[in-house]
C-alpha cells in the first residue's frame, strides 16, 4: 500500500533536461503519482536522491487555487509542529517546466485509498483505531496556535465567503442545469451559522491525503495536499471530512462517490466521527450539506476542464455524472436533517 508511481500521463510531461539543469543533476528520471484530481505530483530521481515535485494542473485558469508558493510556505511553517512533508525548494521560474513548482521530501508509508490494506480487512478493531487517529489528528490541527506559527488570515466572514465563492465557481463551470445545486445554494445562503472559531484548516482532509506509518498502522506521519488550506472555521473542515465519509449503509448512488476505504467493517460512522471530535450532529448539518455541495462543484470544475479539452486525464470523463448524485444527497440531508 506504499504509494507507487506510474509513467507520466500524456500531456502532463515535464522537461527533464531543464529540470535536471535546475537541480544541478547530470540526469534524472520522472514518474507520476497517478492519484489526485488537482495539483499534479511527480517523483523525481537522480541516483540515490529523490524528490516529490508539485505543480499546478495543465489547463487550469484558477491560479489562486494552485499557488505553489503558498503551499510551500504552509509546509515550511508546519515543519516540526505537525505531521507533513518537509519542503525542500520552491521555483517561480516558469521556463523550467512551464509553471511554478516546489519540491518536498518523499514520505514512505501507507496511504489508504479505495482498496484498504489487507491488515485493515483482517481487523475491524484496527480499522476503528485508525479512524479515531484520523479524527484526533484533525482536531490536533485545529488546536495549533496558527498565529505563533506565522500564519495570517481573515477568519471573520469565512463561511459566507465560502458559500458565495463556491456558488460563483459552480456558475462559471456549469454545463448542464442541476436544479438541486441551485436549491442548495439558496438553502445555504439562508442558513449561514455564526462563526464557531478560527483555526488552520486543511479543507481536503480524507484518508487518501494521509500517510500512515508502515510499522504502526495507527500512527500518522504526514498529511498531504495543503493547496486548499487556510485560516477559517474549523467546523467547515470537519464538515469537509464528513462529506467524504461514505458509510457501508449509504444507498447505492452515494457509493459511487466514495473515494476512500470508509465502508469496511470497523469503520467509524459519521455520527461516531462527530462524537470523537466533540460536536453534536445538529451542530454539523449546515457544514455537512455545504461539503457535499462543494464537492459537487469541485467535481464539476474538473469535469469542465476535461469537457473543454484542457486535460486528457481519462479519470475525469465520468465526474460529470457524480455531480447530480452529490447535489441530490445534499438536498435530501438538508430537508430531512438526518445524516
Amino acid at each position: 500500500m506504499i504509494d507507487s508511481t506510474k509513467a507520466v500521463r500524456a500531456g502532463e510531461e515535464l522537461d527533464a533536461k531543464k529540470l535536471a539543469q535546475w537541480l544541478g543533476a547530470d540526469e534524472i528520471t520522472i514518474e507520476q503519482f497517478p492519484s489526485g484530481h488537482s495539483n499534479l505530483t511527480y517523483l523525481v530521481k537522480s541516483g540515490p536522491k529523490e524528490w516529490v515535485l508539485r505543480r499546478p494542473p495543465f489547463g487550469s485558469k484558477v491560479k489562486s487555487a494552485h499557488d505553489m508558493g503558498r503551499e510551500y510556505r504552509i509546509l515550511e511553517r508546519l515543519n516540526g509542529h505537525y505531521p507533513a512533508p518537509r519542503p525542500i525548494a520552491h521555483c517561480t521560474d516558469e521556463s523550467v517546466i512551464g509553471a511554478p513548482f516546489y519540491l518536498m521530501e518523499r514520505l514512505r508509508g501507507v496511504i489508504p485509498r479505495l482498496d484498504p490494506p489487507q491488515e485493515w480487512k483482517d481487523s475491524p478493531a484496527l480499522v476503528t483505531q485508525v479512524g479515531e487517529s484520523l479524527v484526533d489528528n484533525l482536531k490536533r490541527l485545529h488546536q495549533l496556535d496558527w498565529r505563533a506559527l506565522g500564519f495570517e488570515g481573515k477568519p471573520e466572514g469565512y463561511v459566507e465567503r465560502q458559500v458565495s465563492g463556491w456558488a460563483k465557481r459552480w456558475n462559471d463551470s456549469k454545463i448542464d442545469e442541476v436544479p438541486d445545486m441551485e436549491w442548495m445554494a439558496e438553502w445555504l445562503c439562508s442558513r449561514l451559522p455564526k462563526q464557531s472559531g478560527a483555526a488552520l484548516i486543511h479543507n481536503d482532509y480524507k484518508y487518501d491525503n494521509i500517510v500512515f506509518a508502515a510499522e504502526d498502522p495507527t500512527k500518522i506521519i504526514g498529511v498531504l495536499d495543503w493547496e486548499m488550506s487556510t485560516i477559517g472555521d474549523p467546523m467547515m473542515d470537519l464538515g469537509t471530512a464528513l462529506g467524504y465519509w461514505v458509510e457501508a449503509g449509504d444507498p447505492g448512488p452515494v457509493q459511487m462517490v466514495r473515494l476512500c476505504a470508509t465502508t469496511i467493517p470497523g469503520s467509524l460512522t459519521r455520527n461516531q466521527i462527530m462524537q470523537r471530535y466533540g460536536v453534536e450532529p445538529d451542530q454539523m448539518l449546515f457544514y455537512y450539506c455545504f461539503a457535499l455541495w462543494k464537492n459537487a462543484t469541485v467535481g464539476q470544475q474538473i469535469y469542465f476542464r476535461f469537457h473543454q479539452g484542457l486535460t486528457k486525464d481519462p479519470r475525469f470523463a465520468a465526474l460529470g455524472q457524480l455531480v447530480p448524485v452529490l447535489a441530490s444527497l445534499a438536498r435530501q440531508v438538508a430537508e430531512s436533517g438526518r445524516f
